[in-house]
C-alpha cells in the first residue's frame, strides 16, 4: 500500500482566510540554548514528539514516515501504576501486527495543569517493545519521561528502538482491546487520533 501525504506545510507564507491569525512558529527555546530540547511556542494538546524536540540534525514531525501513523494497535490499562513496565505490556502483545500500545493511564486530568509527577516508563521498556515489533507507543501523559527530567532518557532509548512517540493521549472513554489506528499528524503540534475497532 502506497501512502502518500497530501497535507499543505504550514510556513509563514501559508495561505490564511482574510481576517485570520496567519500562522507563526516562534521556537521559545532551541537546543543549542537549553541543552536538552527544542521546544516550539506551542506544545499542547495530543501531538507525536518528533525526534527532533530531543536529538539534533533528526526527523521534524513533517519528516516522519506516515507510515507510522497507521497501524494495529492495543489499549493497554497502566491505570494505578507508579511504573510501567515489561509486565504491564508484554502479556497484551498476544496478537499478529500489532505495531502500536496505547496505555491508559487516567492519571491527568487534560484540563488540568500539567502534574509536578506522573506514571514512569521503566527504561528496560522500550527495547523490549522493539523486540514485538512495536514501531509506537501512545501516552495519556504531557510526557514519556519524568516531568523534571533533563536528558529524556525514555524518548531517546524508545528514538533509538524505532519507536515513534504520541503523547497527551484521551483514552478515559477508550475499552481496553485491539483498534486500528490512524494518527493525522501535523507540522506543528496539532494531532488527530482516530480508533476504530476491528470487526
Amino acid at each position: 500500500m502506497s501512502i502518500i501525504d497530501i497535507s499543505m506545510r504550514l510556513s509563514s507564507t501559508t495561505a490564511c482566510w482574510p481576517g485570520d491569525t496567519p500562522f507563526d512558529y516562534e521556537a521559545s527555546l532551541i537546543k543549542s540554548e537549553s541543552g536538552v530540547v527544542h521546544v516550539g511556542k506551542i506544545e499542547i494538546s495530543t501531538y507525536l514528539d518528533a525526534p527532533f524536540h530531543f536529538v539534533e540534525q533528526v526527523e521534524k514531525v513533517h519528516e516522519m514516515p506516515l507510515d507510522c501513523c497507521i497501524s494495529k494497535a492495543v489499549v493497554i490499562n497502566c491505570t494505578a501504576k507508579d511504573e510501567i513496565g515489561e509486565e504491564d505490556v508484554i502479556p497484551h502483545l498476544n496478537q499478529e501486527d500489532i505495531t502500536s500500545v496505547l496505555l491508559k493511564i487516567c492519571h491527568w486530568d487534560h484540563c488540568q495543569p500539567i502534574p509536578s509527577s506522573i506514571p514512569l516508563i521503566r527504561n528496560t521498556l522500550p527495547l523490549r517493545l522493539a523486540e514485538f515489533g512495536i514501531s509506537l507507543i501512545g501516552v495519556g501523559l504531557p510526557s514519556v519521561d519524568a516531568i523534571d527530567s533533563i536528558n529524556l532518557p525514555i524518548q531517546r532509548a524508545l528514538y533509538k528502538n524505532g519507536i515513534w512517540i504520541l503523547e497527551g493521549i484521551v483514552l478515559d472513554h477508550v475499552n481496553l482491546g485491539i483498534y486500528n489506528s490512524l494518527s493525522f499528524r501535523s507540522w506543528l503540534t496539532e494531532q488527530m487520533e482516530i480508533l476504530y475497532e476491528l470487526s
